[in-house]
């Protein structure tokens, strides 16, 4: 059993799918918005390697002017877009689960390699802000995810050992630094994909939060 449930936010808790809405409005192609996103994170995952760091807003910025290229009024656009992050929905399974697993005496926390403040809109207009016992980025460890400083400094806030606490995410590669680091994992399949050999197996793996929240409680009985 766990003490502290620790949640990954794009894409695990957020759908991102409006943001092609975005895209489609400053004259970028929808399917781009894929590219852009794992350009960040590629680019955040670079920068950590070699012990640098950048914020997660400041990379989405730049690449994204990048495919802007000379366009007129490119800095009120690309804000435009990146602003977008702050009205996302929540999957449909997020809030029923996670009630559920507050109300299993789990305590639960998000560590984004985003930046919390541009979520707590999203996480109040979706009904879980007052589940969060803490909302974390990266921007103190000064190291994205999945390097194991980030889910220390998770535990170090939260003031529990790693293996007491469980990450969720749809990320293979932030369940493998998860279980690198020490806790435990559940991969969150929404979309039925093939987990990598590569990377260290989930503890878990259920299609949704309402799934692992009944998993939970019958752990809690």
């Amino acid at each position: 059993m766990i003490d502290v449930l620790v949640l990954d936010v794009n894409e695990t808790l957020t759908d991102m799918e409006p943001l092609r809405d975005g895209f489609e409005a400053a004259g970028l192609p929808r399917h781009g918005l894929d590219e852009w996103f794992a350009a960040i994170l590629r680019d955040g995952f670079a920068l950590t390697a070699v012990d640098a760091y950048a914020a997660f807003g400041e990379l989405a910025a730049e690449l994204l002017a990048d495919r802007l290229g000379a366009e007129e009024n490119v800095a009120e656009t690309v804000s435009e877009v990146v602003s977008g992050f702050t009205r996302l929905p929540l999957h449909p399974d997020v809030a029923p689960g996670l009630q559920k697993i507050h109300e299993a005496g789990i305590r639960i926390i998000t560590l984004t390699n985003g930046a919390a403040g541009m979520s707590e809109n999203v996480f109040r207009n979706g009904g879980i802000l007052s589940l969060l016992e803490h909302r974390l980025d990266v921007s103190v460890p000064r190291r994205w995810k999945p390097h194991p400083a980030a889910y220390r400094y998770a535990a170090e806030v939260c003031g529990v050992p790693v293996e007491r606490m469980a990450l969720a995410a749809v990320h293979p590669w932030d369940i493998d630094g998860a279980a690198r680091a020490g806790l435990q994992t559940a991969y969150i399949d929404r979309r039925k994909t093939p987990y990598p050999k590569v990377f260290r197996a989930p503890d878990l793996s259920v299609p949704d939060f309402e799934a692992l929240a009944g998993v939970l409680q019958e752990k809690a009985k």
